[in-house]
Order: structure tokens, then C-alpha cells, then sequence
């Protein structure tokens, strides 16, 4: 069965591509680090390539570039930002999607309702 984790951020002008964005940020930040140590970290902290369909009308997934990692999905259901794990989806798959979703609540402000069911809240009282 797909799990599902959600982010509720505090202002109303969410779209797709300031989500984008903000996974490029990730992967250039990671890649930067990799580049400080003078290893490939940003192939490691982000295995995943972003695929867009063209059909696709709110959606898009992240395509893991090895065997660790399979997909995640992320899209915007009313007002809120759903990231879905299928049911192919790996232990790599589910740790990188904790990781990812506690570093968009953060940049968001948002409040943020793990996949266990746990809440985390981001956004300032």
C-alpha cells in the first residue's frame, strides 16, 4: 500500500516549481559539499533524476539512478504538498523522502505529517 507524507506551509502561493526549485537548491548544496570534500557526495545525497510526464497536472516523481532507490512522488493536493511512496518503493526510497520532506518543511515554514503519522511542526506560532 502507498504511504503518503504531507506539508501544509503557512503562505498560500505554492506551485510546482518553487518545489522544483527547491530540489535544485538541495542538489546543488549537496554537490557543492561533495565538491569541498572532494568526492562525489551529491550522487549519494540526491540518487534521483526529476521526470516530468506531459500530462502530468500537479505531479512529477523522482527516478532513482540505481538499484537503492526506485521512485518517489511528489504533487499538490488542495493546498498542500503530498510526497507518495509506491508500493515499489525501497527502505532508500523512504529515508530519502523523510530526509527531503524534513528539508522542504524547513525552507517552506511548513508543518509537516510524516509517513508513520507523526507531525513536525516547521512553521512559526
Amino acid at each position: 500500500m502507498p504511504q503518503s507524507a504531507y506539508l501544509t506551509p503557512v503562505t498560500d502561493d505554492l506551485s510546482l516549481i518553487h518545489v522544483k526549485e527547491l530540489l535544485t537548491y538541495y542538489m546543488n548544496i549537496t554537490s557543492k559539499t561533495g565538491e569541498q570534500l572532494s568526492w562525489s557526495y551529491g550522487d549519494f545525497a540526491f540518487p534521483y533524476t526529476l521526470v516530468e510526464n506531459a500530462d502530468s497536472d500537479g505531479w512529477f516523481y523522482l527516478r532513482g539512478k540505481n538499484d537503492a532507490y526506485r521512485t518517489i512522488v511528489i504533487g499538490l493536493v488542495e493546498k498542500r504538498i503530498q510526497i507518495v511512496l509506491p508500493d515499489h518503493s525501497t527502505h532508500g526510497d523512504k529515508a530519502k523522502a523523510n530526509e527531503l520532506c524534513k528539508f522542504l518543511a524547513t525552507k517552506l515554514k511548513a508543518d509537516l505529517i510524516l509517513f508513520n503519522g507523526r507531525k513536525m511542526r516547521y512553521a512559526k506560532k
